[in-house]
């Protein structure tokens, strides 16, 4: 009997001792208002394992983290946890331009400190900022003596839902190169890999994006099914196969996490601007917003040709008959593509033959700019470089100096080329690199970039304001070429909460005449109308109206063109169904006037707008411009109905949208 005791008592023990050291420490953080909570742990492996909840209800699931390498062991599990800090933060910050002119970085930040406890006890710091609409995290590694010179072969990170929720994506490199295809809806289990930002519907009736922050020499994350329920980050590798060459001290991206109980808290989430450094840019009075036109769609149309010829369209006698439009019409500037040697041939298949310091024949630089700086108008530059970035870099210098020289403060840049320099992927490290040292070459001669054929939008532009827009996205000109016949209707009201998420959008909207003919047979499949509310629905800093000038003469519609602004001190989501409706609010920079911009699918609809959004104690003009009677996308696209209205912030708007159509509003405040 006392054997069996004694027995029981070393059993009872070691499962005891068993149990404690199986015990895993928990670490959690609750965001400022309290609804969101982080958990962090690690496995009984040791491996970094981290959860995510708000309002009680699960967004990650448990979700294993870490780093492998090439010709370096892994750093994946076998880790302890050193120490953590907790820090908070808030504190509001101004933007030179944005969809919100004050932005409120409000969070609580847990750095959790890893050692391997075994081997060459090498370390790595994970952080984690808490918001009250996401998280954000990113690992750090020091300097240290065991992990210098890296080359990393994967990324560990993964994002597991508690169900096999529906997601809105877009495939990686598979139908291009450029993020330039319509957004799709299924089930997770129907996706491969997939681009982000990704927005999820989840089962709890909460919307979900990933994405990523302040992407800085490194490559971009995509993210690859793994199982129904799962997915992990999938880095864009060099053509050798490494994802990303570093060595310590470095960090990576930040992993975001954006949560929301509808669209509209998803979409005007601040979480990626807040997690990009502040301006590297001390004078701002160079950076300004601005509306354009543009010797570009005439090109798509096949009016005119980029390259040289009997249809050239960037000539000296073709740009100042834009430039008068524009000063007749307050616009600010005239986009010129194709003025520079280079156009003629097969360029995409080489870039190299392109100058960017030597105009054709007939046009000249100088006598331009002097022509319109006397109408006070700016000229655009237009770079496009087929992907030849060697060359470009080549002549980066040069290049803006001449336009600083001739007082041409905005350029456009291209990439039309699968990939850059014939054998790396745009948004891959090396892309990475590229873009990076164009925008600061370009703050160096006070110049404003809209980059085209990017790399995804990451909130570079709170470090660099220069950065204005990006493309990104399959915009306007696919209405004159895309053999699938153009947009749909649903793709527009898709793209706020799914490729908006990564910051402003060149889009191009305007289009006035629906009648063009060109050999794809695709056309704009919007009403006049959700052309003219796409002002308000997509932002960009530089906005263009993309028609030709004389599509725009004497149409009453064109004055909301004139009139709105692309710059806003607010923005507010009103009821809105991805991919269905949306309805957008914004308050223009100076902080008087209200715009709203409401769109539809293919689907007529009947919408009630609550104007809650404007200012108390304030009666205002109602300026609306409406789908007219018998408009419709397919059949007749072109009626509007003008009218005005005095409104205040009790009103309710009945607004009628056509099949494809759209309504946009100006609210002006009533003098008394």
């Amino acid at each position: 009997m006392r054997n069996k005791n004694y027995r029981y008592c070393l059993m009872a023990l070691a499962s005891a001792l068993i149990f404690a050291c199986s015990t895993k420490k928990t670490y959690k953080i609750s965001s400022p208002d309290n609804t969101s909570e982080l958990t962090f742990e690690l496995t009984p492996t040791g491996q970094p394992q981290y959860s995510f909840s708000s309002n009680g209800k699960s967004v990650i699931e448990p979700s294993l983290m870490g780093f492998e390498f090439q010709g370096t062991a892994k750093m994946t599990d076998g880790f302890e946890v050193v120490s953590t800090e907790e820090k908070s933060a808030d504190e509001t910050w101004e933007q030179p331009w944005g969809e919100f002119k004050k932005v409120r970085d409000h969070h609580k930040e847990l750095i959790v400190h890893l050692k391997e406890s075994k081997g060459e006890e090498r370390l790595v710091d994970i952080i984690f900022r808490v918001f009250d609409d996401g998280i954000g995290f990113r690992y750090s590694f020091p300097k240290q003596p065991h992990l210098g010179k890296v080359k990393i072969s994967n990324e560990v990170t993964q994002f597991t839902f508690k169900d096999n929720n529906e997601v809105w994506w877009i495939p990686v490199h598979r139908e291009n190169s450029y993020y330039e295809s319509e957004y799709r809806k299924t089930l997770m289990s129907k996706t491969d890999t997939i681009n982000t930002p990704a927005t999820f519907e989840t089962k709890d009736k909460l919307y979900v994006a990933i994405h990523e922050a302040n992407l800085t020499d490194f490559a971009s994350m995509t993210l690859l099914k793994t199982s129904d329920k799962q997915y992990k980050s999938d880095l864009v590798p060099w053509a050798d196969g490494v994802k990303v060459y570093t060595e310590t001290p470095f960090v990576t991206p930040w992993r975001t996490i954006i949560v929301g109980k509808n669209p509209g808290e998803v979409a005007t989430s601040t979480i990626m601007l807040n997690l990009n450094e502040p301006s590297k840019i001390e004078d701002l009075s160079w950076i300004t917003p601005s509306k354009y036109i543009g010797i570009w769609w005439g090109m798509h149309l096949e009016k005119f040709t980029w390259g040289q010829g009997p249809k050239h369209g960037a000539t000296t006698k073709n740009t100042k008959e834009y430039i008068d439009f524009a000063a007749k019409n307050n616009f600010d500037g005239v986009l010129v593509e194709g003025w520079n040697e280079g156009w003629d041939g097969d360029w995409t298949a080489d870039g190299s033959a392109f100058s960017y310091t030597k105009a054709y024949p007939d046009f000249n630089l100088e006598e331009v700019t002097k022509y319109a700086a006397m109408k006070n108008v700016r000229l655009i530059g237009h770079h496009e470089t087929a992907g030849a970035t060697k060359n470009y870099e080549k002549q980066l210098e040069d290049a803006f100096k001449l336009y600083q020289k001739m007082g041409v403060n905005s350029v456009k840049t291209g990439y039309v080329n699968k990939y850059l320099d014939k054998k790396e992927w745009h948004d891959s490290q090396y892309g990475a690199r590229h873009y990076r040292k164009v925008i600061e070459t370009a703050a160096k001669y006070h110049i404003m970039i809209d980059n085209h054929e990017p790399m995804k939008g990451t909130g570079l532009q709170r470090t660099y304001p220069n950065l204005m827009s990006q493309e990104g996205g399959r915009g306007q000109e696919y209405n004159a070429w895309s053999v699938d016949g153009g947009n749909t209707p649903e793709h527009l009201t898709t793209l706020p909460f799914t490729r908006m998420l990564s910051g402003p959008f060149d889009y191009t909207p305007g289009n006035f005449d629906f009648n063009y003919k060109v050999p794809s047979g695709a056309r704009v499949h919007t009403t006049l109308s959700n052309q003219l509310a796409l002002y308000v629905i997509i932002f960009s800093p530089l906005q263009m109206a993309s028609d030709l000038p004389e599509n725009y003469e004497g149409k009453p519609e064109f004055q909301f063109i004139k009139d709105v602004p692309c710059n806003w001190s607010d923005t507010k989501v009103l009821d809105s169904k991805i991919g269905e409706y949306t309805t957008i609010a914004r308050k223009d920079w100076n902080e008087k006037n209200w715009y709203l911009g409401s769109i539809t699918n293919k689907n007529p609809r009947d919408l009630k707008v609550e104007l809650s959004f404007l200012d108390s104690e304030k009666e205002y003009e109602a300026e609306i411009y409406a789908d007219g009677a018998g408009a419709n996308y397919k059949t007749n696209p072109y009626p509007v109905a003008i009218s005005k209205q005095k409104v205040n912030n009790k009103t309710i708007l009945n607004l009628k949208l056509a099949a494809g159509g759209g309504t946009a509003v100006k609210f002006t405040p009533i003098d008394k």
